[in-house]
């Protein structure tokens, strides 16, 4: 390693540096750098012996003065040019100077001692307790032909409302959707049981009901369709309904306790844009659930999401560490099964399958922001098979215990969680074959556990300075 600095006075003095000057005051044949020779000189020179001029070798980036003739010039000129050198036969290391790049920035999120300053740094945005509100912008003039980023997406009758939280937890509905922000918020709304039924945004309606406009100041409509309708029972059981007819919250009594039914606990637009700034679909997600005076006040939340037209979207689980909570990312290739005969061996295949579900994947991302071409980035799945092989019975799998090991990856002040390995270990059990007509009830389950495998921090020092030094081999001549 070489580290050099290059001081402002041998740079000037390269454009003097004449190797083949050799007369003093005399022009010297072929010698371009000479500063005697002169244009009548230039006419009988043929090349020039010394073409490029250079300084100290022993640096990393150095300057070379070229020469050459253009003898298509009359009379024939000389040509000289003063450039920077990157010398490649020295291994040289560069300070880095830019101390944020070497750590992950941490997302600033709003709370009660930061949201007056994130508040003149953002755009900015007007409230009022009227539903009415006017939000003025640059983006509203009418000659605007596109949505551009941040822009708040225009309806029919204002714009789309996108309930967050702004200066408490509770939830603000005068909030605008802004275009190309994708956004995942929670919020609390404050609501009285008795009247569900008469609270707008607790119903189905109040967020599909909306038309939004292809572009700003445009007469023609995004209609927001309903693709799916979950309901979300009291024990917190799942069912997809098959039809998207609207739902409208209704007041049940249910012995002494009064419920409150459809009620919307979750909602997930998805819109579809061109590169043009033109939204061209609308799709949107419902969870509905029954609510009780138990749970009041009531958490709602609310995603959007921007899909460009003919992309398939990859969704993330962290930029780059994973976050917790989100999905493994994760991906695998196709494969051939092979489907026994023997009765024994279908079930066995069956309850793998149920075990592993549709496409069990057999690569996992690293990070959470990973890409799917950088294949040798992702980690492969172990897939390791325990059984208890006993004379006359029948191997079945009864569990898949999935083990994934991340470590803590980056600077200190700000680690990424990544993840390094996973085994899947398929855990069979032998059972005596049964008779013919009877059946057995097998209990099957699932368990993934999350390892940290993170070394300890240590500090680290620089070794010490060794001396490496050798005497002459004739050193204690004529002694020894």
């Amino acid at each position: 390693m070489i580290t050099t600095h290059c001081s402002l006075q041998l740079l000037g003095s390269i454009a003097a540096l004449c190797v083949c000057d050799l007369s003093p005051a005399q022009c010297d044949i072929n010698c371009c750098c000479d500063p005697d020779c002169s244009s009548v000189d230039f006419s009988v020179f043929s090349t020039c012996s010394v073409p490029v001029v250079t300084g100290d070798s022993q640096f990393c980036s150095q300057k070379a003065a070229i020469y050459s003739l253009n003898f298509t010039a009359n009379p024939p000129q000389r040509i000289f040019k003063l450039v920077d050198q990157i010398n490649p036969s020295i291994f040289c290391i560069r300070n880095t100077n830019y101390k944020p790049a070497l750590s992950f920035i941490n997302t600033e999120v709003p709370d009660e001692n930061n949201f007056d300053k994130l508040m003149k740094t953002s755009d900015g945005f007007s409230l009022n307790a009227e539903s009415d509100v006017s939000f003025p912008s640059k983006l509203d003039a009418p000659h605007t032909a596109k949505y551009e980023y941040g822009a708040r997406l225009q309806t029919s009758d204002s714009f789309l409302r996108f309930p967050s939280p702004l200066t408490s937890s509770l939830c603000t509905d005068n909030n605008p959707a802004a275009f190309l922000m994708n956004q995942a918020v929670k919020c609390t709304r404050a609501i009285n049981l008795e009247e569900c039924e008469k609270i707008e945004a607790l119903g189905m309606a109040y967020y599909s009901g909306p038309e939004i406009l292809r572009v700003p100041n445009s007469r023609t409509k995004v209609p927001i369709t309903v693709k799916s309708i979950i309901i979300q029972s009291l024990n917190k059981t799942l069912t997809r309904l098959e039809n998207t007819t609207i739902l409208q919250p209704a007041l049940i009594t249910a012995g002494p306790v009064r419920l409150c039914s459809n009620v919307v606990l979750e909602v997930k637009y998805s819109l579809t844009y061109t590169d043009t700034g033109e939204v061209t679909k609308a799709d949107l997600s419902f969870l509905l659930g029954t609510v009780s005076s138990v749970v009041v006040p009531l958490q709602q939340k609310f995603e959007i999401h921007f899909i460009q037209q003919n992309t398939k979207p990859v969704p993330l689980s962290g930029n780059p560490g994973y976050v917790v909570g989100l999905p493994l990312a994760a991906g695998g290739y196709p494969f051939w099964c092979y489907r026994g005969a023997v009765p024994c061996w279908l079930v066995a295949q069956k309850v793998e399958s149920l075990l592993k579900g549709q496409g069990f994947p057999d690569h996992v991302a690293p990070f959470g922001n990973s890409r799917a071409q950088d294949a040798l980035d992702w980690v492969p799945i172990h897939f390791v098979t325990q059984s208890h092989n006993m004379k006359d019975s029948c191997q079945l799998p009864v569990a898949l215990v999935i083990e994934v090991k991340w470590t803590k990856y980056g600077s200190l002040l700000n680690p990424q969680a990544r993840v390094v390995n996973v085994t899947a270990n398929l855990i069979s059990s032998s059972f005596p074959e049964p008779n013919a007509g009877n059946e057995k009830i097998i209990l099957i389950s699932t368990m993934v556990t999350f390892v940290d495998v993170s070394a300890p921090a240590e500090a680290g020092f620089r070794a010490p300075p060794a001396i490496n030094a050798r005497l002459p081999f004739d050193f204690f001549f004529p002694f020894v």
